[in-house]
């Protein structure tokens, strides 16, 4: 008896075309904790993969739990990961096992509250609530591990649910796995899949697949899986030219042909004749639109009954998965029907159960279908039913109703149920919905003034701690642009308006928005305040105008019972004073409150102490800078409110990279975190600045201008005057290096901007090369005249940092005024100093200067310190300084000779060539490796030939920066 080709096809189809996906996903899980992100088009095989991966990591022990992600969603938050951890019931430990804090869970998973500690009392900020359940789901997930938890859609999550996310994915339990599903095409325009650009920590293992279409013969080997021997190659190629390769589509057309065929055996009591199965082709080419999911959808609808039907489309018009009884009341079938037709749609596979007792479409693409295939009076006539039927549950879902009112065209009545949804997702602490529905009602034309107005405010308030710069402030210029907004709620939007400028992108603007943000806050004097200290940080390096904003600042609010507003105006304070170098501050930020009642307070409190580490940092206080800036952060998590201060403290502890040392992942660690926050002008300019810096040390003149230029141009935007003298001070380094005559002209625009800005705390460099630029250029007085203003700067300031750099500008004078005992001094003074802050790369160069200054008197010493200098430069891998190092030592007559004859290094690479190696790593030029190496061009030449012969390479493939070249 001959097979039927058709038997057992058309449910479930066999696993073709994605073995290496699957192989790469599940190592990637193999080894927690592991984030694994799947990125696809629509009907691209995205929930397939992750069901594959399930049923093996299941055989392996290992826990799975699903999520989705809807496009229409009430504002719970955390809703996608809440569905998943209702799966996690009986792998609970005792409650008395469990972390107390995942108590807060229990109220929004009634099912497993028995199984879980008391609640804890529920914070009245939401923001702090929100944060105190993120903890909850994570400690959650991490009594019940070995787990996977995948997270499917997540261009349709909310902005809490991203935020939690991408919280957990930084920090993840050891055995966890996160695997996240999404729609590359389907995400908000600008916006990484989870919020922000994200890269896996150390320790994290990963993946990031991408899934593409099927290729001619995978669609053929599917086809063969289902149909046998009748899929020849004539009928694959027709299924392929219509999906182009789309998984769904060939599956769909697949369960079309099955169908087909099933009922013509039924009819018939025999298996389909082969002419019959012939006719495969024909039936597929002459649908309507060959290519299109929606003639596969509208074959499998016309199969269903008319009570089928009228389920398929109540569930394609409410959009999200819906119960069996939201579906009967829609369709108004009595309850005897509607329970079979549900079924005959369930098992056509046209709709399934996405969730217990919850029914939806496989894809969303066939919810669009059907929903476009609907006539428009009856499409409405739905619409306006579950508008009623909605409003009658226990706790309507006001984003479905808003959805809904829109739909049937009511605008007015759409924009009172979206503020009202906002207004719900944000007293929920979920600020994704929130702002996703405000910019929708800010989007619609000719609305109404006081409803702008509303949302407006709404929106400014949730934007003001976030990183979407570019598209929130156009939308608050626009609406700053209404000459109808109310003058104080004018002023409170251009306050966020300025924050926002001034924190994310140090806009020279900034304090322009801020200024009449004060006067337009005449009758909301606490607001004004903020906006008054504002101001002060961005005047602080111009201690008149600083002072003044403060004092109007305490004035303002110092009969005020508003404690935030208050705390604001201290955590300015503060942070003024550490820019100054006053001692006392130490004490005060010692004194900050770490447990107010108010969450207000202690997000000041985090300002503060961020603000006063970072300029720790530029003081050198290195050490206390790290603490406070971890401090800070801990407490911004605490409170949720961690995203700008996450940015600015990364880049801070970045800083704290290169002048400890740790250079080895410096440059990509922070491409990532520009690429993790686009907006934000300070990862711009850093990231830049480094690999600037880094170049500069190995002696890739050309890239160290290039990356120098790009960091100049931005500080040159920016209200930072720190920004600009840090990039000229390298500039003007390598300008010297190269012996170039315009180093002491570029130095002329910095100095005065250091004198403008008052800056002269912060170490950046700028005087000791500025003194050597005077110096090189025959403009000694300048030269002395810059050290003694210093000096008299720092008099009684407390900046250690600063003190050491003033120092070596003061040596550099004395040696040139051949005082080398003086001069002497103060380098080793400055050497010691930057030993003491931990800063080798410093330490290693007042060094090199304390060497050159003894030489005369004592050479012995002399070629220690430089042969101790050069060792350093080498271990941090700074070629150039080393090489500087050790042709000091020759040109002072102080380097060491080898024994008689030249060693033969045969194979290996001298030491020599291994300089050479690690420049050409870096992509020097030759030209470079000169200057870099104080040699000849010719040698160099000789040095580039002999090095790629050892190394059996090209310069294009010789190892990156980081590794040791050696000979085979």
């Amino acid at each position: 008896m001959e097979r039927d080709p058709y038997d057992g096809a058309g449910r479930g189809f066999a696993w073709t075309g994605r073995s290496r996906e699957l192989d790469l996903l599940l190592a990637a899980l193999e080894i927690p904790p592991a984030v694994v992100t799947v990125e696809g088009e629509p009907g691209i095989g995205k929930s397939r993969l992750l069901q594959e991966a399930g049923r093996t990591l299941t055989g392996r022990g290992i826990r799975v739990v699903t999520g989705l992600c809807h496009p229409l969603r009430e504002p719970l938050p955390f809703g996608p990961v809440l569905d998943a951890l209702r799966g996690t019931a009986d792998w609970l430990p005792e409650p008395d096992r469990l972390n107390p804090q995942t108590g807060a869970l229990a109220p929004l998973l009634p099912a497993l509250a028995r199984r879980l500690p008391p609640p804890p009392a529920r914070p009245e900020d939401p923001r702090t609530g929100r944060f105190q359940l993120m903890g909850a789901v994570r400690s959650l997930l991490d009594a019940v591990g070995p787990l996977v938890l995948a997270i499917e859609d997540l261009h349709w999550a909310d902005e809490a649910t991203r935020e939690l996310l991408l919280l957990l994915a930084r920090d993840l339990p050891k055995q966890l796995g996160l695997v996240l599903t999404y729609r590359r095409e389907d995400l908000p325009a600008d916006t990484p899949v989870l919020g922000a650009p994200y890269r896996r920590p150390p320790g994290t293992s990963g993946a990031e697949i991408h899934l593409d279409t099927l290729a001619e013969e995978e669609v053929h080997a599917l086809a063969a899986a289902v149909l046998g021997p009748r899929a020849n190659p004539a009928l694959s190629r027709t299924l392929f030219e219509r999906s182009a390769g789309l998984p769904l589509v060939v599956e769909e057309d697949l369960l079309t042909l099955t169908d087909r065929a099933r009922d013509a055996r039924r009819g018939s009591g025999r298996t389909p004749r082969k002419d019959a199965l012939a006719d495969d082709i024909s039936v597929l080419t002459e649908a309507a639109v060959p290519r299109g999911l929606r003639e596969a959808v509208t074959a499998r609808m016309s199969a269903l009954s008319e009570p089928a039907t009228a389920v398929v489309e109540a569930a394609a018009v409410l959009a999200v998965p819906a119960s069996r009884h939201l579906l009967t009341e829609l369709t108004g079938l009595d309850p005897r029907q509607a329970g079979p037709a549900l079924t005959e749609a369930l098992r056509a596979a046209v709709l399934r159960e996405t969730a217990p007792g919850h029914y939806g479409f496989r894809h969303a693409l066939a919810q669009q279908a059907v929903y476009q295939d609907i006539p428009g009076p009856h499409r409405q006539d739905l619409h306006r039913l579950a508008v009623r039927v909605l409003w009658t549950t226990p706790q309507p879902p006001l984003v479905q109703i808003a959805h809904h009112t829109r739909a049937l065209g009511d605008i007015p009545a759409w924009l009172r149920q979206a503020e009202a949804a906002a207004d719900q997702a944000t007293a929920l602490g979920d600020e994704g919905t929130a702002t996703t529905l405000l910019h929708e009602i800010l989007a619609e034309p000719r609305l109404e003034p006081d409803l702008r107005t509303r949302s407006a405010l709404a929106l400014s308030r949730i934007a003001v701690n976030g990183v979407d710069y570019t598209t929130t402030t156009s939308t608050l210029r626009r609406i700053l642009a209404d000459p109808q907004l109310p003058t104080a709620a004018r002023g409170e939007i251009r306050l966020a308006l300025g924050l926002l400028m001034f924190n994310l992108a140090r806009d020279a603007a900034a304090p322009t928005e801020l200024e009449r943000a004060v006067e337009e806050l005449a009758t909301r004097p606490e607001l004004a305040a903020r906006a008054m200290v504002a101001l002060a940080m961005a005047h602080q390096r111009s201690s008149q105008a600083a002072r003044a904003w403060m004092d109007r600042a305490e004035k303002t609010v110092r009969d005020s019972p508003d404690h935030a507003a208050r705390a604001a105006v201290r955590a300015t304070r503060l942070s003024l004073m550490a820019s100054a170098g006053d001692r006392d501050v130490w004490g005060l930020v010692d004194a900050l409150p770490l447990d107010d009642p108010d969450p207000e307070v202690l997000r000041q409190t985090s300002r503060a102490l961020f603000n006063v580490g970072d300029t720790a940092l530029g003081t050198g206080y290195d050490t206390r800078a790290a603490a406070l800036i971890h401090e800070s952060l801990d407490l911004a998590r605490r409170l949720g409110t961690l995203v700008v201060v996450e940015c600015l403290g990364a880049l801070d502890l970045l800083r704290l990279d290169w002048l400890a040392g740790r250079w080895e992942h410096l440059e990509a660690d922070h491409a990532a975190l520009t690429a993790q926050y686009p907006d934000m002008a300070g990862a711009a300019f850093d990231a830049h600045l480094a690999s600037g810096c880094l170049a500069a040390a190995r002696g890739r003149w050309t890239r160290a201008l290039d990356q120098l230029g790009q960091a100049a141009h931005i500080a040159e935007a920016a209200t930072e005057a720190e920004w600009k003298l840090r990039a000229t001070a390298v500039l003007v380094h390598v300008h010297l290096a190269r012996g170039q005559a315009q180093a002491w002209t570029v130095t002329v625009p910095a100095l005065a901007a250091l004198r403008s800005a008052a800056c002269w705390p912060v170490a950046c460099d700028m005087v000791p090369v500025a003194v050597q630029a005077a110096l090189a250029g025959g403009h000694h007085q300048d030269a002395h005249d810059l050290v003694t203003e210093a000096e008299h700067a720092l008099e009684g300031v407390d900046a250690p940092a600063a003190h050491a750099e003033t120092h070596l500008a003061r040596g550099l004078v004395l040696q040139h005024d051949a005082d080398s005992e003086g001069a002497a001094g103060h380098f080793d003074r400055a050497r010691l100093t930057f030993q003491a802050i931990g800063r080798p790369h410093h330490t290693a160069r007042a060094l090199e200067h304390h060497a050159r200054a003894l030489a005369p008197t004592d050479p012995q010493t002399a070629a220690d310190h430089l042969t101790e200098a050069a060792a350093t430069h080498a271990a941090l891998g700074a070629t150039a300084d080393a090489a500087r190092c050790q042709q000091a030592l020759r040109e002072l007559g102080l380097h060491r000779p080898t024994p008689r004859g030249r060693r033969s290094y045969g194979e290996h690479l001298s030491p020599r060539e291994t300089q050479v190696a690690q420049l050409l790593a870096t992509g020097a030029t030759n030209n470079d490796i000169a200057h870099a190496l104080a040699i000849s061009p010719r040698t160099v030449e000789q040095h580039v030939a002999n090095t790629l012969k050892k190394l059996r390479t090209t310069r294009d493939n010789i190892p990156g920066p980081h590794t040791a070249p050696r000979a085979p």
